[in-house]
């Protein structure tokens, strides 16, 4: 059978001018003339072409997502202090303004206590043996040669640290999360490099045979159990206490009637066998990662999060979500491209130290979107606030 792919059908490299306006726009007219498309949106970028560099490969200009603000949210965080308006990147009609009553409902009420707990990422090589005994052997000796290790994977950067190593035996391999500090960067590149090196020097010095980099056991992008317990990021909790007339003036409903809607949808989350419990976290943490130029495949393990709404003595409404594994960065990969760092900016975390700010903002949105969500749900509102906000149908077809 004949090759069905011709050189002529593969994406052009034009090596060393590949991030000119010129390659941009030549890349434009090859898939112009095979696909019939045409990319006047995509070309208009403020973007330079130069700055794409390290960020994206065979580039032919940049998408455009609408762009809302939500606001004001008060917020009394370690990190985070004062009134923020939040940046929403979406095309999801009724976002902004669900996200928006939450947020001032919780400033009416003074606001939301933010608290990152815990900061740190991790790698997670595993190592396979001959058998179970070699596998525990590792295992044991393995925390004593932490500080040959951590020199090892600290000689490939200057911006983060290994902070330890966990040995975890599963038969005759041994699963390792090399857990690291990476400053303000998601830092991911950066610490599979040192976790590398670290590797190497293990294999090279007789105490495992073989290893690979990744096991999966480290949750990088996907969603498991592990999650919970931290370690993927930045653990970080928000929680606002709301009397009860600002809960029927703002979200319409009770503070006894959100803790019912609670109630239920838990017991549909577990027979759903779902991670965690939450309304849509994810919608929030998406609009505002494409706005401020995250990492947004990270939205997989930063969305696995916890709501709860209690009510109170005196009758008021406490609210709380905790993300464990929120993973957030200020600097390097798209944070300092065109928007990004415009909305970045907005927020007051562009650059170095200000990621954990970031991620304190980040709890307090979400928080306010769980308790609109919620709201909506209990009110009844729902499906007439995206009938109001949401409806976007072509021309033919609105009625």
């Amino acid at each position: 059978m004949s090759n069905p792919i011709r050189e002529a059908d593969l994406v052009p490299r034009l090596e060393g001018q590949g991030y000119s306006a010129e390659a941009l726009a030549q890349r434009r007219r090859w898939l112009e003339e095979r696909t019939g498309a045409r990319f006047t949106h995509a070309g208009s970028t403020t973007i330079s072409p130069e700055e794409m560099r390290g960020n994206v490969e065979n580039p032919v200009g940049a998408v455009q997502v609408p762009l809302g603000v939500a606001g004001p949210v008060l917020i009394h965080g370690e990190h985070a202090q004062g009134l923020f308006y939040v940046p929403l990147a979406t095309t999801e009609g009724a976002l902004v303004r669900s996200y928006e009553r939450g947020m001032v409902a919780i400033s009416r009420a003074g606001g939301a206590t933010a608290r990152v707990l815990t900061d740190e990422n991790r790698v997670s090589p595993v190592f396979p043996f001959e058998g179970v005994a070699e596998a525990a052997a590792f295992a044991r000796v393995l925390p004593g040669l932490f500080e040959a290790l951590q020199a090892e994977a600290g000689a490939t950067t200057r911006h983060g640290r290994l902070l330890r190593v966990e040995p975890l035996p599963l038969g005759r391999e041994v699963v390792v999360h090399f857990a690291w500090w990476t400053a303000d960067a998601h830092g991911m590149n950066m610490i599979v490099k040192g976790t590398d090196r670290a590797c190497r020097w293990l294999v090279e010095n007789g105490h495992a045979p073989r290893y690979y980099v990744f096991s999966g056991a480290e949750s990088e992008k996907r969603a498991s159990g592990a999650l919970f317990a931290g370690g993927k990021g930045k653990k970080v909790t928000a929680g606002a206490r709301i009397p009860a007339r600002l809960v029927r003036a703002y979200l319409h409903t009770t503070p006894e009637g959100l803790a019912d809607v609670w109630h239920r949808t838990v017991l549909g989350h577990l027979q759903a066998g779902s991670l965690g419990y939450n309304g849509h976290i994810a919608n929030g943490l998406t609009a505002l990662f494409i706005a401020c130029g995250q990492d947004v495949a990270n939205l997989a393990n930063s969305a696995v999060g916890i709501t709860s709404f209690e009510v109170v003595e005196g009758g008021d409404l406490y609210a709380s979500v905790t993300l464990p594994s929120l993973t957030v960065a200020t600097v390097g990969g798209g944070t300092g491209l065109g928007t990004a760092r415009e909305c970045l900016e907005m927020l007051g975390c562009v650059g170095a130290g200000k990621a954990p700010k970031l991620a304190e903002i980040a709890a307090a949105l979400v928080l306010g979107g769980e308790l609109s969500f919620g709201a909506a749900i209990a009110s009844g509102e729902l499906v007439g606030a995206h009938e109001t906000y949401g409806r976007n149908r072509p021309a033919e077809a609105k009625v």
